[in-house]
């Protein structure tokens, strides 16, 4: 029976969306306060940045960035099958890459902060 990598993409692809779909509407709710000027202390700029600053905070963005990527990449790769582009090994790499590019690219700027 051949291997399959399968498994690996899917749990990625189902986290994220987990995440995203609890994380997504607060998050949004948020930076729309934030942005009418109802922000919660914490959402300033001390805030956030000491937040960021703490290894919690980094690997609390990393997990979320990195997970919405994957979910992201995995989701447009069934989309564009769906809308009838059939190229599905050059559609995974390209988008794969991309995710993990993006992963280490946060990992990359968070441990700058």
């Amino acid at each position: 029976m051949a291997k399959s990598n399968k498994p690996i993409f899917w749990s990625l692809f189902a986290a994220g969306g987990t995440l995203a779909a609890f994380l997504a509407p607060v998050l949004a709710l948020l930076f729309i306060l934030a942005s009418l000027g109802h922000a919660p202390g914490l959402l300033t700029y001390a805030g956030l940045h000491a937040f960021a600053a703490s290894w919690f905070g980094k690997l609390f963005l990393l997990a979320v960035i990195t997970l919405f990527l994957w979910h992201a990449a995995h989701r447009l790769r069934v989309t564009l099958h769906d809308f009838g582009l059939r190229q599905d090994s050059i559609v995974a790499i390209v988008v794969y890459v991309t995710a993990a590019i993006g992963t280490g690219l946060t990992l990359v700027y968070l441990l700058q902060i």
